[in-house]
């Protein structure tokens, strides 16, 4: 005898839930996840667990500023505003300024 497994799709409601998750998330919801409701379920739970992105995510911490302000202070610079909105752009100013 074949084992065959049956495949349940998708609920609507899954499918939206799961949209909702991506676009917060800012990832892709692949196509062929969509067609299984187990691992589209599975992929649900994923996902939520993670943290959301966030703009402030981006920004420099406290400390950062802190410590690149001092070094500016010291070097007798200022500290590219630039650097203010990309904890990046801060990494790099400080790293070519100690």
């Amino acid at each position: 005898m074949e084992a065959s497994t049956f495949v349940l799709p998708a609920t609507p409601r899954q499918i939206s839930y799961a949209k909702s998750l991506a676009l917060r998330n800012r990832t892709l919801l692949p196509w062929d996840v969509q067609q299984d409701r187990r691992s589209l379920s599975t992929w649900i739970d994923s996902q939520a667990q993670m943290k959301p992105v966030s703009a402030l995510d981006s920004l420099p911490s406290s400390k950062q500023v802190a410590f690149a302000e001092r070094l500016a202070r010291i070097k007798r610079r200022s500290v590219p505003d630039e650097c203010f909105r990309d904890k990046g752009l801060m990494s790099k100013w400080i790293d070519g300024n100690k």
